[in-house]
């Protein structure tokens, strides 16, 4: 059930009838360690950002960028989404990295991270795109329930041996 408190904040019931309120906010260096937290015990993680330094060095570029932002559950930071301006072919917003606690996946926080991403993205460009590793066919299916669409394959693109999944999503509201 998604709700709206009294100050316009999502409430979930993600934990069978206690709701949690859920915030979003512009990262900064005093979520650094619950975003690094999040990105660990993932198949992203274990591909990518196996040593801390590189979860860290990825996870400060998105706050110095000012292009990270954080999901907070009752005040605690449960994950983030970082998305780089016309990242995509120099013309096209790029959802980079988004990455939520073990403990809150599967409770729906990442979709809701993604259409808050979403909203302020499609503000200014029509298309999202976003790679998904091979390896990684519940993130895939996941992007596809949410509207996006597989584009190609990109061997070897980051490492030898695995592909990368290049998806798109068109803003389809009406202007």
């Amino acid at each position: 059930m998604i709700d709206f408190n009294k100050n316009g904040e999502i409430v979930l019931d993600i934990w069978g009838g206690a709701s949690v309120d859920i915030q979003f906010r512009k990262g900064t260096e005093e979520y650094l360690d619950s975003c690094i937290k999040a990105m660990e015990h993932s198949s992203m993680c274990t591909a990518y950002f196996q040593s801390e330094e590189s979860r860290t060095n990825a996870v400060l570029e998105g706050i110095h960028r000012g292009t990270l932002y954080v999901a907070l559950c009752s005040g605690e930071c449960a994950g983030f989404a970082y998305f780089i301006p016309e990242g995509a072919f120099h013309a096209y917003h790029y959802l980079h990295l988004i990455a939520i606690k073990e403990e809150y996946r599967g409770k729906g926080i990442g979709k809701k991270l993604l259409e808050f991403i979403e909203n302020i993205l499609f503000k200014s460009r029509d298309k999202i795109f976003l790679l998904v590793g091979d390896y990684n066919p519940d993130a895939k299916i996941f992007y596809e329930k949410s509207g996006y669409k597989y584009l190609a394959t990109i061997p070897s693109l980051y490492r030898k041996g695995i592909d990368e999944l290049l998806m798109m999503k068109v803003y389809e509201g009406g202007e």
